[in-house]
């Protein structure tokens, strides 16, 4: 796995039923067409969609992202920047947990000042700008990565929320 598959299987869950082609994932993501095929492939390979490349397998996603994620992708957070807000500093952790610490994903047009985190992948927080589903859904595996143990929970009950459709 590599963290645009990530990138890519979290932009078909945020699309929700809506149907989709490559080529829109990878409008939407800013990642190329072919690696948007070769990151399908990948996905088919590790169990975390379908043979046909359309249904994303939710129960195996969020098993993997709920508790091997933050080994396979660990991140710590860095100097003070300017960016845009993630992990408990964006919604929906915003609202669950007060700190007064933020974690920002480095983007120069960003409003935000606070703890710089490495983007999951270098377009995803323009494909976040893009869309708030998307947006959640990053900033919620971001706190499974960073947070401790009450933000991974907290996490990863929105994320089952999100992922399942349990809403």
């Amino acid at each position: 796995m590599r963290p645009q598959d990530i990138v890519i299987l979290l932009a078909i869950v945020a699309k929700g039923n809506a149907p989709w082609m490559m080529k829109d994932i990878a409008q939407e993501t800013n990642i190329s067409p072919s690696e948007v095929t070769e990151s399908l492939n990948r996905s088919y390979k590790a169990g975390l969609i379908d043979k046909s490349k359309k249904k994303v397998m939710r129960h195996a996603l969020l098993e993997f992202l709920t508790y091997g994620f933050r080994y396979v992708f660990p991140q710590e957070p860095g100097a003070t920047a300017r960016g845009v807000p993630t992990a408990f500093s964006a919604a929906p952790l915003d609202k669950l947990i007060m700190s007064t610490e933020k974690l920002v994903w480095p983007y120069a047009k960003g409003k935000e000042r606070g703890q710089a985190v490495e983007p999951l992948y270098p377009s995803a927080v323009v494909a976040a700008l893009q869309s708030p589903g998307l947006h959640e859904l990053l900033a919620l595996v971001d706190a499974l990565r960073l947070g401790r143990a009450r933000e991974r929970e907290l996490a990863s009950l929105e994320l089952k929320q999100r992922i399942l459709n349990e809403r």
